[in-house]
């Protein structure tokens, strides 16, 4: 049995899934894991919360370069060293086991509302009645379902998007919004991203829940057509940058769900969105994150 290596790097536990998109672009990454904790007596004893674990399949090559670079693009985009954490690191060889598995292990079913659930597709569950389910492989993509701003955008999709609408996903990751919409009765459902390695995720987690949807290498500012129910989970600045992209896609009084923003940032989405003269329906908010639903 092939060994494998370990990285453990010191994060700020908000920004997971932007780290670990560093990782799956940069590397031959089989899967990540965040916040371990052990429990005794009901008292939590111990906890790596802060620390992703990332699982690679092979030694990676000009590490810190990489991560320097990467780091340094994100400031540019307005990150700070605190929002960013340390990203310390330690990186460990292991041997004899069996690696590939030893990721999915942490996954477990997301209950996101009381009618959505996420369930990954090596785990077996029976649905409650009436229950959305989503079955999914992360693969190299995001979009899980346990990450608070895609369960932000999908409880907004149950809340707000009619049926038969069309549905468009800005950096759709793992697909899992797009897959959301047809389950609540979408009639179209289109997802694009600018990475190209999540789009044959996007396909086959589509194809796993039975559903039909497109998807595309484009950016919001490539696309010419209308839709009636449109979500961006992105970062903030990035949401700022592109929210005139994001009005033209909306049909007349189309909706708009807007997440991947820490609540410190939400007056550089909210000053974006009154620059386009959008109308804020909802401000909600899980955790640290806030999420706003706006029509145009």
């Amino acid at each position: 049995m092939n060994n494998y290596f370990e990285l453990k790097i010191e994060i700020n536990p908000d920004i997971e899934e932007i780290v670990s998109d560093i990782f799956f672009s940069n590397f031959d990454c089989e899967g990540v894991v965040l916040a371990e904790e052990a429990y005794k007596d009901l008292e939590m004893t111990s906890t790596t919360r802060g620390t992703l674990k990332v699982f690679l399949t092979s030694y990676p090559q000009n590490l810190k370069e990489i991560l320097h670079t990467e780091r340094e693009i994100l400031k540019s985009r307005g990150l700070t060293d605190e929002e960013l954490g340390s990203w310390e690191l330690t990186l460990d060889e292991k041997e004899n086991q069996d690696w590939s598995k030893k990721w999915k292990e942490k996954w477990t079913v997301t209950h996101v509302t009381d009618k959505i659930a996420v369930v990954p597709s090596w785990l077996e569950y029976t649905p409650q009645e009436n229950e959305v389910i989503i079955t999914l492989d992360p693969g190299c993509a995001f979009g899980t379902g346990t990450h608070q701003t895609t369960q932000l955008c999908m409880k907004a999709l149950e809340k707000y998007m009619q049926k038969g609408a069309r549905m468009a996903d800005i950096g759709t990751g793992s697909g899992i919004l797009a897959i959301l919409a047809r389950k609540l009765g979408a009639s179209t459902a289109y997802g694009c991203d600018n990475d190209e390695t999540v789009i044959d995720v996007c396909i086959e987690n589509a194809k796993i829940n039975g559903v039909e949807a497109v998807f595309e290498l484009k950016t919001a500012d490539q696309l010419t057509e209308k839709y009636d129910f449109v979500c961006a989970n992105i970062l903030h600045n990035v949401l700022a940058e592109i929210m005139g992209d994001l009005k033209n896609l909306l049909n007349d009084n189309g909706i708009l769900s807007l997440s991947g923003i820490l609540d410190e940032k939400k007056p550089v989405v909210i000053d974006a969105i009154n620059r386009e003269k959008l109308q804020i329906i909802e401000e909600i908010h899980q955790d640290q994150w806030t999420s706003f639903v706006v029509r145009k």
